[in-house]
């Protein structure tokens, strides 16, 4: 293979990692070069990672497995910014839902009713009424999020119609990427289980290996996967394992990354991470401009210190009152109310959320634990160096 062939197939499976579902109207280009190298993707994907590559003439889908079951740290989010919660989530799976059944156009309108309905049956009895704006907007924020995902195609209006009640929106409903949307490795109907860690342990449950052939295959596969979606895989985060073959491979494995992505391994002491230097695989960025980058900086720079460090790490009281300072003295600089009351809380919670989906903190609810990864934000003192003195 030439070396503008390997490019292109390394731009390919970057465009897949970076966004799993590509649509013709997400990104052309990436559609057009993962069909042109799908058999090649095919086969290092399966071989690396076991994940499957779907395409077809407008779509093509990985089908990505989570390394783990337990991160929350990277929600969907609202045209804002704003993380999913619990209610959006909900509705998210009742629009699925009925889009499932849907003709091939709907409106907003409809979806709205439709939902309703779904919300009201007795066996789910989840309470949503669409009566205040708040609800309006959750289920405003699921479509759009369907809109970018290219579940759905917007024919004519606006979203922004139907919060204020001056109108409806009509859209496509584009069944082939809707049917592309589950990941998991089995069918949610052959799931028996009750509980919902329980369901969904079950769902994404993959066979166990049998020999020593295939549980080496399944533990180079699982962190071949860590590796590409965690920002750091640390060795105290593994198991006795998969440890042990991440140490003793992860020169082969991560050479192997590199050649086919164009990430760069970093190795420390304390584990692994595969960093991207066109910064465009990550859907968190550090350092990152304005209010909310400048605080995440500067609270990663005061956890890289003393104050971070040990094992109980520094208290959220002491962090409030750290970003509330910071606040006073960047005012100037930053957006208008970041001194009013409640303000330093908001600001702190918006880093740390970043840090912590960036693997450099542990957060409990009244503490937060530097992990070694932020040491990289330490600002060291400056040395002030005697001036030489020449003799006279």
């Amino acid at each position: 293979m030439s070396e503008e062939d390997a490019s292109r197939r390394r731009a390919a499976l970057r465009a897949l990692l970076r966004r799993p579902l590509l649509t013709v109207e997400s990104d052309p280009e990436g559609v057009v070069l993962v069909r042109r190298y799908q058999a090649e993707l095919r086969e290092w994907l399966s071989r690396e990672t076991g994940w499957r590559l779907q395409v077809d003439a407008e779509t093509a889908r990985l089908f990505k497995t989570a390394p783990t079951l337990d991160d929350g740290t990277h929600p969907a989010r609202g045209k804002a910014g704003e993380p999913f919660g619990r209610r959006r989530y909900v509705v998210l799976c009742l629009a699925l839902a009925v889009l499932e059944r849907a003709d091939a156009q709907t409106t907003l309108g409809r979806l709205a009713e439709e939902v309703l309905n779904a919300a009201a049956e007795p066996d789910l009895a989840f309470a949503f009424t669409l009566d205040s704006r708040a609800e309006r907007s959750d289920l405003v924020a699921v479509v759009r999020l369907l809109l970018g995902w290219g579940v759905l195609r917007r024919v004519s209006g606006d979203e922004e119609y139907y919060l204020s009640a001056t109108g409806d929106v009509l859209y496509d409903v584009r069944r082939t990427v809707l049917a592309s949307l589950l990941t998991g490795a089995r069918g949610p109907s052959t799931v028996t289980a009750e509980g919902f860690e329980e369901r969904l342990a079950e769902l994404t449950d993959e066979p166990v290996p049998d020999t020593d052939e295939l549980r080496n295959r399944a533990l180079r596969r699982g962190l071949t996967r860590r590796l590409l979606e965690d920002p750091v895989v640390y060795y105290d985060d593994l198991d006795g394992a998969g440890r042990a073959y991440l140490v003793s491979q992860r020169a082969a494995i991560t050479r192997r990354i590199e050649e086919a992505t164009g990430l760069v391994a970093e190795m420390r002491a304390e584990g692994v991470a595969m960093v991207d230097p066109d910064d465009e695989l990550t859907d968190v960025r550090m350092p990152e401009q304005r209010t909310d980058g400048h605080v995440t900086l500067l609270v990663a720079e005061y956890l890289s210190g003393p104050e971070g460090a040990g094992p109980d790490g520094a208290g959220r009281d002491e962090l409030v009152a750290f970003v509330r300072d910071a606040a006073v003295r960047h005012r100037s600089y930053w957006r208008k109310g970041v001194t009013e009351p409640g303000a330093a809380e908001e600001l702190l919670d918006v880093a740390l959320g970043k840090l912590a989906a960036l693997r450099l903190v542990e957060v409990s609810p009244d503490r937060v634990r530097a992990r070694p990864a932020i040491a990289r934000y330490a600002v060291e003192e400056p040395t002030i160096r005697e001036p030489r003195r020449t003799a006279t």
